[in-house]
């Protein structure tokens, strides 16, 4: 099988590619990543002289390139991954995110079908989405199901609302073979730290501040980086067409509880007293349309087909700290930004 995966120097995408290849070893992947900030080749240094592996630098918001890209390789599945996905930056520019997560996913769409030619036997559209479609739910109340009707509150969820009616719309007008998985937060190796997790690992780590919006009562369900990975591959090969998926860790934390257990870990990694990382948490003015909570019923993926999250997010967070304390000059290089110059340095010489 050869397999696309748009987005795949990213957070994720990187675990994913990884996780596919190891899992199958008939598999071949191709990634196909513009190389936005949040895009580092670094994440896949180890499979980079893997026969099995290929990288290509292309963005989904060019439609003509797509067009001559599909018609050069003809794949046997794509998984979309691609998009902008941090909410603060949506406020600041939502017509990024319009380009990219609506306007890509359209393109991305169209050359896949014109790729496809009809022929659908085998062959698979994945698309990627998350929880923030389905809007807020009130403290302690409710769950997410597949059935929850889409209440976006953001740019970013309006996004990625927008692009998945598009998947099904493609779906039902073209009979495009598509699924849909919507997960809660993922955490893990690898995140860049923009995101809360990594961002107050190394402000901790650096004795600087810990800024959480307004009180720190928004609640979060988090999803440990690898068992989503699994969960793509187990509903990639065994989700029913025209299907969607909820992903969740079952672990709901409100930030201000995630971030004392952060502390009292970084604490303890760090030799310091107790209690002294959680002097450096402060409290900001509230992000502009905060969702309160999210909360995923994954009960579908795993009565269906027998999948469940493997580690708690206690183990899963200890984890994460250690991987981001053992890995001091992956975590320099994007904060420094020199991560941006890999690409040349290791592909734009060959």
């Amino acid at each position: 099988m050869h397999l696309l995966v748009t987005g795949g120097a990213g957070f994720i995408g990187s675990h994913l590619i990884r996780y596919f290849l190891g899992a199958h070893g008939d598999c071949r992947v191709t990634n196909l990543d513009s190389l936005t900030y949040a895009g580092n080749l670094a994440n896949l240094r180890d499979l980079e002289d893997s026969s099995r592996y290929c990288f290509v630098k292309g963005d989904i918001t060019d439609g003509d390139f797509l067009m001559r890209f599909f018609a050069e390789t003809r794949f046997d599945g794509v998984i979309h991954l691609a998009a902008e996905s941090h909410v603060d930056r949506s406020i600041a520019n939502p017509t990024a995110f319009a380009e990219t997560n609506v306007l890509g996913t359209v393109n991305l769409l169209n050359a896949i079908k014109a790729s496809w030619e009809g022929d659908f036997s085998g062959r698979l559209f994945y698309h990627v989405s998350t929880d923030e479609v389905y809007g807020s739910l009130p403290a302690g109340e409710g769950l997410f199901t597949e059935e929850t009707p889409y209440d976006p509150h953001s740019p970013y969820s309006a996004s990625k609302a927008s692009s998945d009616h598009f998947v099904r719309a493609y779906h039902d007008t073209y009979g495009l073979p598509v699924v849909i998985s919507n997960c809660s937060n993922n955490y893990g190796p690898f995140q860049f730290p923009e995101k809360l997790i990594p961002l107050f690992i190394n402000n901790i780590k650096s004795g600087k501040a810990l800024p959480l919006y307004g009180k720190g009562e928004n609640v979060r369900d988090w999803l440990w980086v690898e068992d989503h990975a699994r969960a793509i591959d187990t509903i990639y090969y065994h989700g029913k067409i025209g299907e969607t998926y909820n992903i969740g860790g079952h672990n709901e934390w409100s930030n201000i509880s995630l971030v004392r257990l952060l502390c009292r870990i970084m604490d303890d990694r760090l030799g310091r007293n107790a209690g002294s990382s959680e002097e450096l948490i402060s409290f900001v003015t509230d992000r502009a349309g905060h969702d309160m909570r999210y909360a995923i019923d994954a009960s579908k993926l795993k009565q269906e087909l027998g999948w469940v999250p493997s580690i708690t997010f206690e183990e899963g967070l200890a984890k994460t700290v250690d991987w981001y304390l053992s890995n001091g000059d992956w975590l320099e290089e994007v904060t420094s930004g020199a991560y941006q110059d890999y690409y040349e340095d290791h592909y734009g010489k060959r």
